[in-house]
């Protein structure tokens, strides 16, 4: 019953997603990390933890994914491995997590960081992704590289067949990678990715499909 309440925390469209995927490949999870504590301005810092709260969601997630864990991966600031920890808590399995740059700024999108943190620091977050979605920022990758970037990352890290493996990393990655293979180039409020939500890829020779609040949709990898 506990559990329960704390699943209501999640997006509605995240448990529904996991009979929608398919049995007979690998899938990897691409997930934001969990609930943290509240930042004293709209920008978190690396320092700020998860809340008691958020670790029991991602315990309860954990518990509730239907397929073998095959692999956990995780930013290498402190919320994203302690979410990857409490999900294999949750799924009862012990494997150790890997930490990967690719799943953090700067890292993963972002190339230089003196180019690139005043005018975040500027615009906010969606602002930020705005721009970069109609590649308008300098040192960064550009949407397209950077989705492309994510995605031989995640093929590259896949179990067997039916298996899931779990990446953690932040809102703006996920955002930004998303919203760039769906389409998107103007983000409001409600684009932006719930705490603890995650979009779930999976491959096919040079195809890789993914599903996102219930929409499902795939892109060609060179």
């Amino acid at each position: 019953m506990e559990n329960e309440h704390i699943l209501q925390r999640l997006h509605p469209a995240l448990l529904p997603s996991l009979d929608r995927l398919p049995d007979h490949v690998p899938v990897a999870l691409l997930t934001r990390h969990s609930i943290r504590e509240e930042s004293e301005n709209r920008f978190a810092t690396y320092e700020l933890p998860l809340t008691p709260e958020g670790v029991a969601l991602a315990k309860a997630w954990g518990e509730r994914l239907s397929r073998p864990i095959a692999g956990l991966y995780s930013s290498p600031v402190g919320r994203c491995a302690a979410t990857a920890e409490a999900i294999a808590e949750g799924a009862g399995i012990s494997l150790p997590i890997h930490t990967r740059t690719t799943l953090v700024e700067p890292g993963s999108y972002v190339q230089d960081i003196g180019k690139v943190g005043g005018l975040f620091f500027k615009l906010g977050p969606i602002g930020f992704a705005n721009k970069h979605l109609r590649n308008e920022v300098r040192g960064v990758l550009s949407p397209q590289d950077g989705a492309q970037q994510l995605l031989n990352y995640l093929r590259q890290h896949q179990g067997d067949p039916g298996s899931l493996a779990v990446h953690v990393t932040h809102d703006t990655i996920l955002a930004a990678f998303i919203y760039y293979l769906r389409g998107e180039d103007q983000l409001e409020k409600d684009h932006w990715p719930w705490m603890m939500e995650g979009a779930f890829l999976w491959f096919d020779d040079d195809t890789a499909h993914w599903l996102w609040r219930g929409e499902r949709g795939s892109v060609a990898i060179p």
